[in-house]
């Protein structure tokens, strides 16, 4: 099928330039799917989701946070963690310009779905314009990160923010298929840094999300590996607990790993995807032609 794939830049928090990257069919769209990628990660790593979703006439966007893939700034660093939220409230701004009234559904990996979460709470006044939020192995408990570097994280944030160190998570926890794994290390736009900012803003956001989870009041898809060493599941299923909004779901695949979207046991889980952003569609979803600005 015939896709248009276009790249460009919005201005985020300060006026940084960040990358994105947009996939739309050819002619109508139906709604649109907006990516959060994780820590170390950058928008070029959902191929699976896109090639899933375009013939079904959905359009992705997806964006490099900054200190990440093609955006400014150095790896792993914040501010605030106002940034992060901020930013992608910029990007969803900038995108529902390009396609006014289209349905959005907005999607968080690991830290994204984390930014995600909170980006919902700390902005209710936002929710009108989506459809719903999928959060996909979302950074919102115990995380496989060293006590050391946690503790040395909290101690340098004030004297040293940008001090910064390999996060030691392990890369083969990603998905159990050989093949995806081996491309992470080749991937030059990957990155495996943390800073000690990064650190105290991380947990700090944390503790804030799981307090003001009975706030939540979107309709909300939770997605997890029961494996995952890299985000224990435990800690998605005790802010789904925390939720009393009564539109949410949360699958756990058992055995599967943190990348969902490329573990072996992903077209599974992108069936359940789009069989759920299917029923949160509009009931009638006007069919609204893709202005391409390149045409």
């Amino acid at each position: 099928m015939k896709i248009y794939h276009s790249v460009g830049t919005f201005k985020g928090v300060g006026g940084l330039d960040l990358y994105y990257q947009s996939w739309n069919p050819r002619g109508k769209i139906k709604a649109i799917l907006v990516l959060v990628h994780g820590l170390g990660g950058h928008s070029g790593l959902y191929k699976n989701i896109i090639e899933h979703l375009l013939p079904q006439q959905y359009a992705v966007y997806g964006l490099d946070l900054r200190g990440h893939g093609q955006s400014p700034g150095q790896r792993g660093y914040i501010n605030t963690w106002a940034e992060f939220r901020d930013d992608v409230r910029n990007f969803l701004q900038m995108i529902q310009k390009q396609q006014p009234g289209c349905p959005i559904f907005l999607f968080g990996h690991s830290m994204g779905g984390m930014i995600v979460l909170e980006y919902v709470l700390r902005y209710p006044e936002d929710t009108s314009a989506l459809q719903g939020v999928i959060s996909v192995a979302p950074s919102i408990g115990e995380v496989g990160v060293s006590p050391v570097r946690v503790l040395l994280g909290k101690m340098l944030s004030r004297v040293w923010p940008r001090f910064s160190l390999n996060t030691g998570l392990d890369a083969d926890a990603g998905s159990r298929d050989p093949q995806i794994v081996a491309t992470y290390a080749k991937d030059s736009l990957r990155h495996t840094r943390a800073t000690a900012r990064f650190s105290t803003e991380f947990f700090t956001t944390l503790a804030w999300i799981n307090a003001h989870a009975h706030e939540w009041k979107v309709p909300l898809l939770i997605l997890h590996g029961g494996a995952d060493r890299v985000v224990l599941p435990g800690g998605s299923e005790l802010f789904y607990q925390r939720v009393t909004y009564s539109d949410k779901l949360r699958i756990e695949y058992p055995g599967a790993y943190h990348d969902l979207h490329c573990d072996i046991n992903y077209c599974e889980v992108l069936t359940d995807l789009s069989s759920w952003m299917e029923k949160h569609l509009p009931a009638e979803v006007g069919q609204l032609e893709v202005v391409m600005s390149n045409e």
